[in-house]
């Protein structure tokens, strides 16, 4: 496994010595960023994925945070893309940071037949979080979305990235008349139970041994049914 590491200075002290490690895991065709400081806001860890310009973006956007001129400062805003073929290795990649399962063809299959309702989200140019969804037709030909897996790196969460990615589904649904959504929980998840509850989802079904590899194995069926507006007779 290569690993270099890299070491910069701020004038301002405010992070002390700051250091990026890249390394190359050996099964994965991947780069991995981290930065550590070790100044008053030591012990923060930036994970970060991508070349070189993503390296340079991550240490000017990191310094910033921590408060000193060496960024002018503004507001740092997050923006939405969709997955297509040219960059569907970002969403590989986040997965393969923020979950602990590898997700088969058919996972990425679908995220990119369901078009815009797959977003990855971008912070100050960032690739952090995504959301991938799957387009599934009912037996009464009803569409819905599932919401296969939403995730924001740790060190961007509380910003309100996963809220503005889940916001863009349940808008995206409405403007298409369609109106249902789920997903499944883990039953002892209870942020992600709490964050989804904000939004109007609710627990509409338990489902036991749904998971294969993970304590506790039992899953909610979480799930938002979207009104929508009646037809002017």
């Amino acid at each position: 496994m290569g690993r270099v590491r890299v070491e910069i200075f701020d004038p301002n002290n405010n992070m002390g010595r700051v250091w990026v490690e890249h390394f190359n895991p050996p099964t994965r065709n991947l780069s991995i960023y981290n930065l550590y400081c070790s100044g008053p806001s030591g012990g923060r860890v930036f994970p970060g994925i991508g070349g070189k310009s993503h390296l340079i973006r991550l240490l000017l956007h990191t310094i910033n945070q921590s408060g000193t001129n060496m960024v002018a400062n503004g507001a740092v805003s997050v923006s939405l893309d969709s997955v297509r073929d040219k960059n569907l290795m970002q969403l590989k990649k986040l997965n393969s940071v923020l979950f602990p399962v590898r997700y088969n063809d058919k996972y990425y299959a679908d995220a990119l037949a369901s078009h815009h309702f797959t977003k990855l989200a971008y912070y100050s140019d960032i690739c952090v979080g995504s959301i991938a969804c799957r387009l599934e037709k009912k037996e009464d030909g009803a569409i819905r979305v599932y919401i296969m897996t939403l995730g924001v790196l740790a060190p961007y969460r509380g910003l309100g990235i996963g809220t503005k990615l889940l916001n863009h589904v349940i808008d995206l649904s409405s403007k298409e008349n369609i109106g249902e959504i789920y997903l499944h929980v883990q039953t002892n998840n209870e942020d992600a139970i709490n964050f989804y509850k904000k939004f109007g989802f609710e627990i509409t079904e338990t489902i036991k041994n749904y998971y294969a590899r993970i304590t506790p194995p039992d899953c909610y069926v979480v799930t938002k049914y979207i009104r929508q507006p009646q037809s002017e007779k």
